[in-house]
């Protein structure tokens, strides 16, 4: 009989096994895979954000890296980077990165992939809310070195374009996760969302600290909602069949 068999096997357990710390142990060894995931996705992230936030907060004249980072980016400006950096920067604006999470969501849609669509519309609604929000509440200027060949008029931090373009890629390595095309979006993804980066500090809208704020808002953003939301199995993605998890609450949401 099962349910025999399970209280033998429980009985026999050891006092370790049956100890809080033998629990702990048991916990950790389980779900270290999660626990580092909350700690290098999210943990680490906010942390970096915060320590970023509240020197813009309390201290005007920001971080003495940010300027001459700035300066040094912009000594390499000519009439055809200007140009080159101009249209590249669209890229990251989330009203062109809209259309591809249209496209993206649709796909879902079509699928019936009703956690990943989920997931993909809160991400992506939650991120845009956040950097209005923060804009609204930390009142950066933006730098104001030199005409800008772009010019941007609200305020700075963090980075909306660093945020979207960070969302944006990140949203695309959970759906794919377990894919080959996973490492494809995180190598041609990185190299996008350091050009977007690029083209923020050229064309002199955004310090250095908007940036990587940005980016950091954004990753832990879309980690934490994944990790709610769940949006694939492990052995399924946006490009295979739809797996039951996808149509389904979890077990403890049932």
């Amino acid at each position: 009989m099962p349910e025999l068999e399970k209280v033998n096997n429980e009985n026999q357990q050891t006092p370790k096994q049956r100890s809080p710390i033998g629990f702990v142990q048991k916990l950790l060894i389980t779900y270290w895979r999660s626990l580092l995931l909350l700690f290098v996705g999210i943990y680490l992230p906010l942390q970096i954000f915060g320590l970023l936030a509240l020197e813009v907060r309390y201290n005007e004249g920001g971080f003495p890296w940010d300027l001459p980072i700035l300066v040094k980016v912009h000594s390499l400006a000519q009439p055809q980077l200007d140009v080159f950096a101009t249209i590249l920067t669209k890229l990251g604006s989330f009203w062109t990165v809209l259309p591809i999470l249209s496209a993206i969501a649709l796909i879902l849609l079509v699928q019936r992939r009703w956690r990943s669509l989920t997931y993909l519309l809160i991400t992506a609604a939650g991120s845009a809310t956040i950097n209005r929000t923060a804009k609204e509440f930390w009142h950066r200027l933006r730098p104001d070195l030199w005409t800008s060949a772009a010019p941007e008029f609200d305020y700075s931090f963090p980075s909306g374009h660093a945020m979207t373009s960070m969302t944006l890629i990140a949203l695309l390595v959970v759906l794919t996760w377990g894919s080959v095309w996973c490492w494809l979006t995180v190598i041609l993804g990185s190299v996008y969302i350091l050009a977007i980066g690029w083209t923020r500090l050229y064309l002199g809208v955004h310090f250095p600290s908007d940036i990587i704020a940005g980016w950091m808002v954004a990753i832990a953003w879309a980690i934490g909602v994944s990790l709610i939301i769940r949006p694939l199995s492990q052995s399924a993605n946006i490009t295979s069949e739809k797996p039951v998890s996808e149509t389904k609450l979890l077990p403890e949401e049932q």
